[in-house]
């Protein structure tokens, strides 16, 4: 190769390489005016399971992986057939608790009669003893002279005593009326303690059977289904996994400098790597209190700056409202969170949405 032809490619070659440079030097990202910090991160969604509450067989499952649905909407429906007759055995058993306290009624009703009567049995059983006391004592003060015979005396005296056991014997039946009485009522009280217990576990099983209706807490979309139609799950066990399009967030990690200025509620900005055209607006929600990972040593200032704090931004819920349909989670991209609130954003950086 002669050296004209030589020092032509070794030309091209630097011309080349000063273009790629210049090219380079055009196209690289601007970097950061001060008042800004951004991390790397990725969109992320609150999600929850939809689980049976009791154990049972799935009956139905309505929503398939990817079904928009509504906070209040039928997902699944579990079988109810043993609920129900437990239901129906309650009522039974309601009836049956209504009945007694009915009869414990009717017993009470007839106690007080039988404690009325009583009653008033003793009080003729005092009258009459309070007549032979009478007489007795005019017997008593007659005797002596002669005015009544002995025999008049001693019948009288027999009868006081007679009427003193009746008297006696009628007390009697009024205690045992007023304690049959107190068992009545006693019994009326646990009829009806009957009564309020089948009526709550009619409550409780329909409770059971209302919950085994599965339906969307919020609004959201169906990530998973974790169990098919037929299968017997466990209390608890799950059904379906939905993902919260209301509560959409970006995590990301910031060094100590930048992330001991993050206060809750700072602006910040998002842009995915799927729609670098779009910018995002968020808040910071929550600034981690302790570094989530470290270097090997912090005894030095420079090593004390590595240390990374977890943030979370959410997205805005007016606007995630607005464009439900086409939030997905799990797409990476950047925050930038602006640091100094009385710095403008970078034109690059203004919000765009849709």
């Amino acid at each position: 190769m002669s050296k004209t032809r030589r020092f032509i490619l070794v030309l091209i070659v630097v011309i080349a390489g000063g273009g790629g440079f210049l090219a380079w030097q055009a196209l690289k990202p601007a970097g950061l005016p001060p008042g800004f910090a951004s991390g790397n991160g990725r969109i992320e969604a609150v999600e929850i399971d939809v689980a049976a509450k009791t154990a049972g067989r799935i009956r139905e499952i309505m929503a398939n992986e990817g079904d928009f649905v509504a906070a209040g909407q039928v997902l699944a429906v579990m079988d109810t057939s043993v609920l129900e007759a437990q239901r129906r055995e309650a009522e039974a058993q309601l009836q049956q608790a209504l009945i007694g306290v009915e009869t414990a009624s009717s017993q009470m009703t007839q106690r007080a009669a039988d404690k009325t009567a009583a009653e008033a049995l003793t009080a003729q059983r005092q009258a009459e003893l309070d007549a032979a006391r009478r007489r007795v004592s005019r017997s008593e003060a007659l005797a002596p002279r002669g005015a009544v015979p002995a025999q008049t005396l001693d019948d009288d005296r027999a009868d006081f005593q007679g009427a003193r056991a009746a008297v006696a014997n009628a007390e009697a039946q009024v205690a045992a009326a007023a304690a049959a009485l107190s068992t009545a009522r006693s019994e009326i009280i646990g009829a009806q303690s009957a009564v309020e217990a089948a009526r709550a576990t009619i409550q409780r099983i329909q409770a059971d059977i209302d919950d085994s209706t599965l339906r969307s807490p919020r609004d959201g979309r169906v990530q998973y289904r974790v169990a098919q139609p037929g299968e017997v799950v466990a209390a608890g066990g799950r059904v379906l996994n939905l993902v919260d399009l209301g509560d959409v967030y970006m995590t990301f990690f910031l060094a100590t400098e930048s992330a001991g200025r993050v206060a809750l509620g700072t602006e910040v900005h998002l842009v995915l790597d799927a729609a670098p055209q779009l910018v995002i607006p968020a808040r910071a929600t929550f600034v981690a209190a302790v570094a989530q990972f470290t270097p090997k040593t912090v005894e030095t200032a420079e090593e004390r700056q590595k240390l990374m704090f977890r943030i979370k931004a959410r997205v805005d819920p007016v606007l995630l409202r607005e464009h439900m349909q086409d939030i997905k989670t799990g797409l990476p991209g950047m925050a930038y969170v602006r640091l100094d609130p009385n710095v403008e954003w970078p034109a690059a950086l203004q919000v765009r949405v849709p």
